[in-house]
């Protein structure tokens, strides 16, 4: 597949550049910085492959950086053409407004223009620290102990070649400032190697809380040698948990926190199958509350016929930024927020980084602070 990109990204510029060019011809310097714009893009946005198989740093995280960019800046580049193109040939269906070389001109400029934009917007979006973003949810029969029991959500990190140490420390503060009972980390958390990225998660040490922090696989940390990751985050200090769970005793109630693999898990190891049964057997029949960490919103059908009351995810980055906001709705039955499945109340988070291009536009990332009270 990835041989494929440098002829699939030149295919997709060759449209834009057969939409656009001629419409800027008449306009000074525009028609120059578009083609500029195209010729830097095809070359840039199949590079990502490229550097996955460089070692050599800075320049890996560097080609890295470049391709996303570059890859996102176009995306919005396409969007605006396509929606463009749908505009120009309504109007001339209906008849009701002349599709003239004037409009046709104020369009073109229009599209590379507010491309740029909301790739500037987006990236300063997502490489500025994670909101905290709260939320209630209210359980039937919650144990008085029980009521205001909180906890710090982070999810979908991504530390990678242009995610780092420096924004691991910032989340970490953050987090450790709102003082929660127990902190979740719901899933792909890095995309590579324990060798490559262990000084960029190391401050996860220091995440703290009342009864911890703990952790679940997401289908990233398959494709970065979960069986690794699994050990450093232990050695780290974060309870891992694979289709288990821990009892914790808060003021005399029992909350039960378990923790299923990623969906995708067992593809990758058949003792990683994600088993919400497996991770709730055994637990005492009388827990105030319980509490599942999975990955993926799909587990939730899962969890509520086990017997969960809550489940955290991550996994859809709530579509990241538009188009795919839109999109991702039509492949995961929950993309943000609070929803119910039976008794089961699932939260989807937007994700605490971000995956490929560096852009964040109607999903903002987030630290969520859940908080439990009685219904």
């Amino acid at each position: 597949m990835f041989r494929k990109l440098p002829y699939i990204a030149l295919l997709l510029h060759a449209y834009v550049a057969w939409r656009l060019l001629p419409d800027l011809s008449l306009v000074p310097y525009a028609f120059g910085v578009m083609a500029s714009w195209l010729v830097v893009s095809v070359i840039a946005t199949p590079l990502w492959p490229i550097a996955r198989g460089i070692t050599r740093q800075p320049l890996k995280d560097r080609l890295t950086m470049a391709s996303m960019v570059a890859l996102g800046a176009f995306s919005s580049l396409f969007v605006l053409t396509l929606l463009r193109d749908v505009a120009l040939l309504a109007s001339a269906l209906a008849g009701t407004v002349m599709v003239e070389a004037a409009a046709r001109t104020q369009g073109a400029v229009a599209v590379p223009a507010l491309a740029a934009l909301v790739t500037l917007v987006g990236f300063v979006n997502a490489r500025t620290r994670a909101r905290i973003r709260r939320v209630d949810v209210p359980i039937e029969g919650l144990p008085a102990a029980l009521h205001g029991f909180t906890i710090v959500q982070i999810s979908d990190l991504h530390v990678g070649a242009t995610i780092k140490r420096d924004y691991i420390e910032r989340v970490v503060d953050a987090v450790n400032e709102l003082g929660a009972d127990m902190i979740a980390v719901t899933g792909d958390l890095v995309d590579g190697s324990v060798r490559d990225l262990a000084p960029h998660t190391a401050p996860l040490a220091r995440l703290t809380a009342r009864y911890g922090a703990f952790f679940v696989t997401g289908n990233h940390e398959y494709y970065s040698g979960a069986g690794a990751w699994v050990r450093e985050l232990r050695r780290l200090g974060l309870a891992v948990l694979i289709n288990e769970h821990v009892v914790l005793r808060h003021g005399g109630a029992a909350v039960v926190v378990a923790g299923v693999t990623d969906l995708h898990g067992g593809y990758f190891d058949p003792a990683h199958r994600s088993d919400p049964v497996a991770a709730i057997t055994g637990a005492p029949q009388d827990a105030g509350v319980r509490l599942l960490l999975a990955h993926q919103p799909k587990s939730a059908f899962a969890a509520a016929q086990a017997g969960f009351d809550v489940q955290l995810s991550g996994h859809t980055h709530g579509g990241q930024f538009f188009p795919w906001t839109y999109v991702v709705r039509y492949f995961h039955p929950f993309t943000t927020g609070l929803h119910r499945v039976g008794r089961l109340w699932v939260y989807i988070s937007r994700g605490t980084g971000y995956w490929g291009p560096p852009k964040r536009l109607g999903a903002p990332s987030e630290i969520t602070y859940l908080r439990l009270i009685a219904s």
